[in-house]
């Protein structure tokens, strides 16, 4: 396997290089963002472990970077403990986990074998359907160029919908996940969300993407999104 480390100490950058290459991995090591940069356009790795706080380009920008074109490769960010926002602004960026410092080296090298594990498969920090795209972090929702406000209950509703884009979720599930699962108020309630998304993100586009299946549930259309 092998491993990038972009890291501006030294020390540290030179510990988890040797410890890593004890392992069996393969280690390449870059000081600062932009030769980590450079370095992973350059060649597949199996991992990255990127510091927030790198000189040039920061550990945040280049997981964001990466990300956006495309390159999927498990990412595990070193964080600051002393700065909680770093870790949620991190995940929200792409990475895959995260680890405060000073953190246990043994941790580390678990947390690596579980992020190889998992591949490299793609896990967008975005939901994009034809012209309908979801950031459900920055809570935001886009048809083609044109950002159309929604609720957080109308939110959780479409990214429920996207995220099962082509099958049929039931009104149980959807009052469950959108709601709760001990609801106990009116089922219709579902209906009532569903037309109102219908007027937001369909009918001012002239599209049809949200679709009922009688007696079941609702559907996202790729083809009509």
């Amino acid at each position: 396997m092998r491993i990038l480390v972009v890291e501006d100490d030294k020390r540290v950058a030179g510990a988890l290089r040797r410890g890593l290459e004890a392992e069996g991995y393969a280690v390449d090591v870059a000081l600062d963002g932009e030769d980590g940069r450079w370095l992973a356009g350059e060649n597949d790795y199996d991992a990255l472990v990127l510091d927030v706080m790198l000189p040039g380009v920061s550990g945040l920008d280049l997981c964001a970077e990466l990300r956006e074109r495309g390159d999927w490769t498990p990412i595990l960010m070193l964080t600051a403990q002393d700065q909680p926002d770093d870790e949620a602004r991190a995940l929200d960026g792409g990475a895959d986990d995260f680890l405060g410092k000073p953190f246990s080296y043994a941790v580390l090298v678990a947390r690596l074998r579980a992020l190889v594990r998992r591949g490299s498969g793609p896990r967008p920090t975005e939901l994009v359907v034809g012209d309908l795209r979801l950031d459900p972090a920055a809570h935001r929702v886009w048809r083609g160029d044109v950002e159309v406000p929604l609720t957080p209950r109308q939110l959780s509703l479409l990214e429920l919908l996207m995220r099962r884009t082509g099958e049929v979720v039931p009104k149980s599930e959807i009052l469950a996940h959108v709601w709760d699962f001990a609801f106990e108020g009116d089922p219709n309630i579902v209906e009532v969300y569903v037309r109102q998304l219908r007027t937001r993100i369909d009918e001012p586009f002239g599209r049809h993407s949200i679709q009922t299946v009688r007696l079941v549930g609702y559907r996202l259309d790729a083809q009509d999104a």
